[in-house]
């Protein structure tokens, strides 16, 4: 089992920084009861700055607004941190029928009593975790309106008719979002003043490889080699409009080469992975075109990983 803060050292993160971080985490103990929300990441997050700007933010107090395309590793990043920071941390997904219950709380019956049953935000701010808001622009801005307290100096629920929850001092959210998708809208000006942003870039071909070969350590490197410039070819395209960024696809890649350990051609887990995701048969094509210069049709398990 790999631990983040010796990953950390050899990305070259700031050494003041992560002694900033371990401090936090021996300072601020975690509650028994949630101590299994800890995260255990299973990929670590590659970009010695990125790490360094959102680190330094939570670190002074601040929320984080993660923002970016796909393949940009936002989630990742926020379960890296909370493991980090060793804060328990809870995933709330935003859609557009959230609504102020489903995050705050609500009624609910008790031994024949009426009690307040705690949504996500208001548990997360009670046991001091890490809050990530999942995709925080599909939702309705006048939803998001009652997080206005909880992510200014106020640092506070109001729910109607119960006490005032106040922030516990580790609590922080992690918001992200991506821009131009089906369903997202412009965040309101109010709710984004309260965030600090990192416009998170795509995965660079070097952070790929070695991101491959820690996930697939026996994948020799010739070929995480060519997965990494396949991959960097392909936002290429998207940045060239030849191609919508349905194919640029991190987790398809990377779901492709499992499929590779489990027997399948490398083409054909390819196809099911990245290729299909383009439904347009013209981009389809496109895109198998740029694989099949990089990748040989009897590419098999044996010449991939070597020997079983």
């Amino acid at each position: 089992m790999w631990h983040i803060e010796e990953e950390l050292q050899k990305e070259g993160v700031s050494v003041s920084l992560l002694k900033e971080i371990q401090k936090f985490r021996e300072s601020h103990k975690v509650d028994a009861s949630v101590a299994d929300r800890v995260p255990v990441p299973r990929f670590l997050y590659y970009g010695k700055e990125i790490w360094e700007e959102a680190a330094a933010a939570l670190l002074c107090g601040e929320n984080l607004l993660l923002s970016g395309p796909k393949a940009t590793g936002k989630n990742v990043l926020a379960e890296n941190l909370a493991a980090a920071f060793g804060r328990p941390s809870w995933d709330i997904s935003f859609y557009v029928n959230v609504d102020a219950a489903s995050l705050i709380g609500t009624d609910t019956f008790r031994d024949n009593q009426v009690v307040f049953r705690e949504g996500p935000i208001s548990r997360c701010a009670h046991m001091g975790g890490f809050g990530v808001l999942d995709e925080i622009n599909m939702a309705k801005n006048e939803s998001l309106a009652v997080l206005h307290a909880t992510l200014d100096f106020r640092r506070s629920i109001d729910v109607p008719g119960y006490d005032r929850i106040p922030l516990h001092e580790t609590t922080r959210f992690i918001a992200t979002m991506n821009y131009g998708y089906a369903g997202t809208r412009e965040l309101n000006e109010a709710l984004a003043s309260r965030f600090v942003v990192i416009n998170m870039p795509v995965i660079s071909e070097e952070n790929l490889r070695k991101l491959l070969k820690r996930e697939f350590p026996t994948l020799k490197d010739k070929w995480a080699e060519q997965f990494a410039a396949l991959f960097r070819e392909l936002e290429t395209k998207c940045d060239n409009a030849e191609i919508s960024t349905k194919a640029l696809d991190l987790r398809g890649l990377m779901a492709s080469i499992h499929l590779m350990e489990k027997g399948l051609k490398a083409v054909r887990a390819l196809e099911m992975g990245i290729i299909n995701k383009a439904f347009d048969p013209f981009e389809r094509q496109l895109v198998a075109d740029a694989i099949a210069a990089r990748i040989p049709q009897d590419l098999d398990y044996g010449k991939l990983f070597g020997d079983r």
